[in-house]
């Protein structure tokens, strides 16, 4: 019985000595091994040995990329203005035994030569420059952190800042910036939208003038040239139907009244040639007995023709024809009177006419 429980016992010190000797590490894992209080070596993922009582595990490290995201700090700019920074570190163990023996807390180390790092960093830049430039603060950190923490066995991969936050006062200033920035933008987008508005209403007011100008003048050249055909028909006609004094004085003395026709007209001047026009009126109801043989010599060569016919007075007028002659006067000259007063009236119309005095 006595053996038995001994045999129990070496088996259970055995078991315990094997449990002891073996050691699993797991994948992306590192472990320091130390053997009476001194590092020996640095066991890799897999099986692994080592000595029971003599040799023990002193610490573990993850070399796979880890996160340290820090708190926000306050930094002074350039300009003196305080705002919170708060960074995200990226970093990896590469040499888990000067991780443990280089530096007492690696994770302290790293924190706090960030904070100094970026102490020095914004302290040259001020705050327009701090906001706009995060790729050259991340850059410069990166460059600091590696250095210093490569001989602690590890290697920053990247440095992030994660928010910049000015004071409230800064804040409000540079939303009071950010509206007055756009009112302007606006502003002036509206005037040039206003410029190009008055630039295009003028050229077209200008082009609608030439072209109005241009419509003008050519509606004035077609009545000009119309005039000047009618003109020059009538004169062909007259001279084409060759008229005599007696028609052309007839055709004056039909257009005098119309002389007095309209509502501005308050003056109106009797032409000198009117008893001309009478006379010849009175003599166109005068027999002519070579009226014929005028007729005759306008059909004769053009020499003949440019000689007007001659009225001959060998027998004399008759009384008849006399009498007939003088009533054509009269007639004429009353409606001279009657157009003269008929302007007249039209000049004064509270006036009584010269008629209703007459009558």
């Amino acid at each position: 019985m006595a053996l038995q429980i001994v045999l129990i016992a070496l088996a259970i010190l055995v078991v315990l000595g094997v449990m002891s000797t073996v050691r699993i590490v797991p994948q992306a894992r590192a472990y320091n091994v130390e053997r009476f209080g001194r590092y020996l070596r640095t066991l890799q993922p897999g099986l692994n040995f080592i000595v029971p009582i003599v040799d023990r595990v002193s610490t573990k490290f993850d070399l796979r990329e880890q996160v340290l995201s820090s708190r926000p700090q306050p930094v002074i700019t350039e300009d003196n203005l305080v705002v919170n920074i708060d960074t995200v570190l990226y970093y990896q163990i590469t040499d888990p035994r000067a991780a443990a023996y280089e530096v007492a807390n690696y994770l302290q180390a790293i924190d706090q030569l960030t904070i100094t790092t970026l102490r020095n960093v914004i302290g040259g830049m001020d705050l327009e420059r701090t906001l706009t430039s995060r790729e050259e603060i991340n850059s410069r950190l990166r460059g600091v952190l590696d250095e210093a923490t490569g001989k602690w066995g590890i290697r920053v991969n990247r440095v992030e800042i994660k928010a910049i936050d000015p004071p409230p006062t800064i804040k409000e200033a540079m939303e009071k910036q950010m509206r007055a920035e756009r009112d302007k933008r606006a502003a002036i987008l509206h005037a040039e939208g206003e410029r190009q508005s008055r630039i295009l209403k003028a050229e077209g007011a200008r082009q609608q003038a030439i072209l109005e100008a241009q419509g003008e003048q050519q509606a004035a050249i077609l009545r000009a040239d119309g005039e000047a055909k009618a003109i020059e028909r009538v004169f062909q006609a007259v001279h084409a139907n060759n008229a005599d004094a007696k028609l052309l004085a007839y055709k004056y003395l039909e257009t005098l009244p119309t002389l007095a026709q309209g509502q501005g007209n308050t003056f109106w001047v009797i032409p000198g040639e009117l008893t001309q026009a009478i006379q010849h009126l009175s003599q166109a109801f005068a027999p002519n007995r070579e009226g014929a043989s005028a007729e005759t010599a306008q059909e004769e060569p053009a020499a003949a023709a440019e000689t007007p016919p001659e009225l001959t007075q060998s027998d004399g007028p008759s009384a008849e024809t006399l009498h007939a002659a003088d009533v054509a006067a009269d007639q004429a000259a009353k409606a001279v009177k009657e157009a003269k007063n008929e302007a007249q009236a039209a000049a004064s119309p509270h006036l009584p006419s010269q008629r209703d005095t007459q009558s």
